[in-house]
C-alpha cells in the first residue's frame, strides 16, 4: 500500500492522540471553509442522485470570467494534483526538471508514467530561492518542466522577470512549463501577480490553480488548469475518467467564485500572523526561511522527532523528512488563527 506522506494525515494521527487536534501540517484557508460554500455543496448532496456535469461547463465559465481567459482555456479536475497526473500521463515525457524542495507530487506523476526527473536543487544558504541559474538547466534535453510559486514547502515566490525569463527560454528550447499557482491567492501578492495574461503569448505554459487551500475544502478535491494549447487540453479530458469532478464539488467552487475577495481577508490576517509565529519560532532557537505565504519551513537542528514530540501533545506538524533537498531536522508548520499559533508555540515550548 502506498504510504501517506503529505500533510493532513488526521486518521494516522488520532491512533496517537484521542482529543482535539490542532493540525499545522495542512496548508489551509486558516479562516476555513466559507459558509456560503459548505452550504451550497451541502446542497448538492440532494443532486447526487444525478450524474454530475462531466464537462463542469457552468464551473469553467464562471472560472473564465473570474481569471479573465476564454472559457476554452480551463479545464477542471479532482484537485490540481489529478491534472498534475494527467500530464504526465498524456504527455510520458522522458525527461522532466523538478526543483528540489517542492511538491512531491510531480516527481511521483513523472516517475509512474515512466519519465526520468533532474532535480535543480534549491539551497539553504539562498533561503531556498530559485535564481537565475535554473536557466542553464533548461536545455534541449528536457521535455517538461515544473515550477511552483509560492513554493511548497518553501514559501518562496519566483521573482517575476526571471519567471518570464524562464518562460522564453522554454519556448525557445521546445519545453512544456508547468507553474503551479495553488496557493498564490493566500501569498503576499494574491492571484493578480499570476501568470493567467501570459497563455497566448506562451502556449507551452501550463498555470495550476485549485480551491482546496484558498477555501479550505481539500476534502471535495477542486482543482483547474488553464492553458492557450486546445490540443492539449483535449488529451487532459482524454487522460481521465468521466465524472471526475463530483456535483457538489462543482457547487462548491460556484459558490467559492461568488465569495472573490475571501482570500484577500485571509491574506490579512496572515502576514500579521506570520511575522509573529516566525519570531515565536526564531526565539525558540530554530531557524526559519523567508515565506511570503500562510506556511513556513523552518529547521531545528539536530531534532529528528519534533512531529512526534508534538503529536503527543496534540498538535500535528509536517515533517519534510521526506522532500527530496532536505533533511529529518526540517518541518513545515500552516499559520493558523492567533490562538492556535499559541497553542502550537505552547506546545514547542514543552517538547524542546
Amino acid at each position: 500500500m502506498k504510504e501517506y506522506t503529505h500533510g493532513g494525515d488526521l486518521v494516522s494521527a488520532r491512533t496517537v492522540w484521542k482529543g482535539e487536534l490542532l493540525d499545522f501540517s495542512a496548508n489551509l484557508n486558516p479562516l476555513g471553509m466559507p459558509e456560503g460554500v459548505r452550504k451550497a455543496a451541502e446542497e448538492a448532496v440532494g443532486e447526487a442522485i444525478y450524474y454530475p456535469d462531466s464537462l463542469c461547463r457552468d464551473l469553467g465559465a464562471a472560472i473564465a470570467r473570474r481569471d479573465g481567459v476564454a472559457p476554452e482555456q480551463v479545464l477542471c479536475g479532482n484537485g490540481a494534483a489529478d491534472l498534475v497526473f494527467r500530464l504526465a500521463f498524456s504527455q510520458r515525457p522522458a525527461r522532466v526538471l523538478v526543483t528540489a524542495p517542492t511538491f512531491s507530487e510531480y516527481q511521483d506523476a513523472v516517475q509512474a508514467a515512466g519519465g526520468q526527473v533532474v532535480y535543480h536543487r534549491l539551497f539553504p544558504e539562498c533561503d531556498f530561492a530559485l535564481t537565475e541559474a535554473v536557466l542553464a538547466d533548461l536545455d534541449e534535453g528536457v521535455d517538461m518542466a515544473f515550477f511552483c510559486t509560492p513554493n511548497n514547502p518553501t514559501g518562496q515566490l519566483i521573482d517575476s522577470g526571471l519567471m518570464l525569463r524562464i518562460l522564453e527560454r522554454c519556448r525557445e528550447k521546445g519545453i512544456r512549463v508547468v507553474v503551479d499557482e495553488c496557493f498564490l491567492a493566500l501569498a503576499d501578492p494574491g492571484e493578480a501577480a499570476g501568470l493567467a495574461g501570459h497563455l497566448e503569448k506562451f502556449p507551452n505554459l501550463v498555470l495550476l490553480r485549485a480551491f482546496t487551500k484558498s477555501y479550505a475544502l481539500p476534502g471535495l478535491r477542486l482543482g483547474y488548469c488553464l492553458s492557450a494549447d486546445g490540443k492539449l487540453l483535449d488529451r487532459l479530458s482524454k487522460c481521465a475518467q468521466p465524472w471526475s469532478v463530483s456535483g457538489p464539488a462543482q457547487a462548491a467552487g460556484l459558490a467559492a467564485l461568488a465569495e472573490p475577495d475571501y482570500p484577500a481577508k485571509a491574506r490579512r490576517l496572515i502576514a500579521g500572523e506570520r511575522a509573529w509565529l516566525t519570531a515565536a519560532l526564531e526565539s525558540l532557537g530554530l531557524r526559519t526561511f523567508p515565506s511570503r505565504v500562510n506556511y513556513i519551513l523552518f529547521q531545528a537542528p539536530g531534532v529528528d522527532d519534533l512531529k512526534e514530540r508534538l503529536l503527543e501533545r496534540g498538535v500535528l506538524i509536517r515533517s519534510c523528512a521526506n522532500y527530496v533537498g532536505l533533511g529529518p531536522d526540517y518541518y513545515r508548520v500552516a499559520v493558523r488563527i492567533h490562538w492556535e499559533n499559541e497553542g502550537l508555540i505552547g506546545a514547542m515550548r514543552e517538547v524542546l
